[in-house]
């Protein structure tokens, strides 16, 4: 009987003695390499695995006997991945409490009006907090796992800042962006000026394109579309550069030619009455609208000044003049 009094206190004292140890190293600060110290848990990381990456990275702890505090008090299915950032003073049960509520750093990513879809991948793949599962993938697959109809990527991502956690997926930032402009075009759509010469939010989407890139100051943007419309309406050529450029491709040096108007791809519209086939670039919110509710004008045609407004013009000769003012032979 008193050997199983003595075990039994043994075995008392000896859990005391641990949870006592345990408790210390739970509550007492670790040691960090750098101050503050960051360092990223991949997906599919379990406790054990992110106690090693934690140490690996300057979190001066025994990773075994985390991953037990962790296993204790049944926080080790928990471990959420992302990049995260501690600073001095930080303790293990603090360590344990962020793996598990995902309290990640973010970044950021401004995607730009005007972009072209090749741009905007070349932008993702180049941000060093992207995890880049896109990398060699065809566009027409990245269509094809963001669940799109659509068969081409241009002008479908709305540009915008959006926040992420380090090392999420190129593809999330893509989903995201695909969602927005979806979302927004259909609000816009909704509430468009009847009058409109599109079928679809599609061919809205196309026009849209088109005004971003040829709007040099925003105080034109209206009258720009107008311009667009108008001529969409009376079955006139579009002739706007930006779209013969976009169907020359990767191989455009920088200067427009004159064989360059009449070489007909689908995206010239020197050659083609209305729209082209697909956006030629990501339009913002303004152009979207602008797009939609244009305001009422009479203008037809339009030539930049060289500072970034434009000319509007409503007869061909007074255009005609513009031109010889202000561009000597350019186009309008």
């Amino acid at each position: 009987m008193r050997l199983i009094k003595r075990l039994f206190l043994l075995c008392l004292l000896g859990a005391i003695a641990f949870s006592g140890w345990m408790a210390w190293f739970a509550f007492a600060a670790v040691s960090l390499k750098v101050n503050p110290q960051s360092f990223d848990i991949r997906p599919g990381l379990g406790l054990k695995g992110a106690a090693q990456a934690m140490a690996a990275a300057g979190v001066d702890f025994p990773p075994w006997q985390f991953a037990l505090l962790g296993r204790l008090a049944s926080m080790d299915r928990n471990i959420k991945a992302g990049s995260y950032e501690v600073a001095a003073g930080v303790t293990p049960w603090e360590l344990l409490k962020k793996l598990t509520s995902g309290d990640v750093t973010q970044t950021e990513i401004v995607v730009v009006e005007g972009r072209t879809f090749r741009q905007l991948r070349a932008q993702l793949d180049a941000h060093p907090d992207l995890r880049h599962s896109t990398a060699g993938v065809s566009d027409a697959e990245i269509l094809k796992r963001l669940g799109a109809a659509e068969t081409h990527p241009e002008g479908l991502f709305f540009p915008d800042t959006y926040l992420f956690a380090k090392q999420s997926s190129d593809l999330d930032i893509l989903r995201r962006a695909y969602g927005a402009m979806r979302r927004r075009l259909a609000v816009e759509w909704e509430s468009r000026d009847p009058s409109m010469p599109y079928k679809t939010p599609y061919e809205a989407l196309i026009m849209a394109s088109i005004i971003e890139k040829e709007t040099g100051i925003a105080a034109d943007r209206g009258k720009v579309a107008s311009v667009f419309v108008n001529r969409l309406r009376r079955g006139m050529l579009l002739q706007t550069d930006p779209t013969v450029i976009y169907g020359i491709g990767e191989s455009f040096d920088g200067n427009i030619r004159k064989r360059d108007l009449s070489t007909n791809t689908p995206w010239n519209t020197y050659t083609r009455v209305g729209l082209p086939p697909t956006p030629i670039a990501l339009p913002g919110m303004a152009s979207i609208q602008a797009a939609l509710r244009p305001p009422p004008t009479d203008y037809l045609y339009f030539v930049a000044r060289g500072d970034g407004s434009s000319v509007f013009s409503r007869t061909l000769e007074e255009h005609n003049r513009a031109v010889n003012k202000y561009q000597r032979g350019g186009r309008g």
